[in-house]
């Protein structure tokens, strides 16, 4: 017996609302794929940010309560203090004013002159090239005295390495009770200036001041890696009062 008109149509659409039911279907675990896979890849991004962080506190943390000298690697990792003739004292340009430094980095030279401004405050230590003063303001800071350790992008990129930067900045702090540990550490970029020496991701920078002969000298060492026994001994060879303005902060 053959169906009616009117059976036939609703089969159809049976037919129809099943075929939509089941694209509908596909359609919800397909977007519940994707879902999960954006949701995997956030998770994966967050993860490898947070990774580096977590690790370089993880690794300074090994470092409390040690001795300057016994921070990174050892002072074999710095090859020979290296000196030139310095100009600049005492010559302010306007804060703004960008100074081309011939040195990468610098350890003298012109530079700003704004209070708060630069020379950078001393109480901080530990600078990221996301917040780092103008190598303007850190050469006042070297006028007066400072020696700064100047870490790379291959060491920034390193998390022991960072992680031992951070501590010995955190122990030079630590143990500056009176004022007489002048010290910052901070990143040195490709839009700083030319590289550093082929295979050195360190290098100290000090000014000093001969007050017999007014001579005065920028000094460098340059290092492989981060090691607390040359900067102490650096510090040791180059304390902040033989600088041309010791005793301003």
């Amino acid at each position: 017996m053959a169906k009616s008109s009117k059976s036939e149509k609703s089969d159809r659409r049976q037919v129809i609302d099943d075929i939509r039911r089941k694209q509908k279907g596909a359609e919800k675990r397909q977007g519940m794929v994707i879902v999960g896979a954006c949701i995997a890849v956030a998770l994966l991004i967050v993860g490898v940010a947070a990774y580096n962080p977590v690790k370089t506190a993880i690794q300074k943390a090994r470092y409390s309560g040690t001795p300057l000298d016994e921070i990174g690697a050892k002072a074999s990792v710095c090859g020979k203090v290296e000196t030139k003739t310095a100009t600049g004292s005492s010559e302010h340009v306007p804060t703004g004013t960008q100074v081309t430094y011939p040195d990468a980095p610098p350890a003298f030279g012109q530079h700003w002159n704004e209070a708060g401004v630069a020379p950078d405050p001393a109480a901080n230590r530990y600078y990221t090239a996301a917040g780092r003063p103008e190598l303007e303001s850190l050469v006042h800071n070297l006028e007066h005295g400072y020696t700064i350790l100047w870490y790379d992008e291959t060491a920034a990129d390193d998390s022991s390495e960072v992680a031992a930067i951070k501590a010995i900045a955190a122990t030079l702090d630590d143990d500056d009770t009176n004022g007489r540990l002048k010290f910052k550490a901070v990143p040195w970029t490709k839009k700083d200036g030319k590289a550093f020496p082929k295979g050195q991701h360190i290098a100290f920078t000090h000014w000093t001041s001969n007050a017999t002969t007014q001579e005065q000298l920028g000094v460098w060492q340059y290092c492989s890696e981060a090691s607390g026994a040359a900067l102490d001994q650096f510090m040791l060879d180059y304390p902040f009062t033989d600088s041309p303005e010791p005793f301003v902060p």
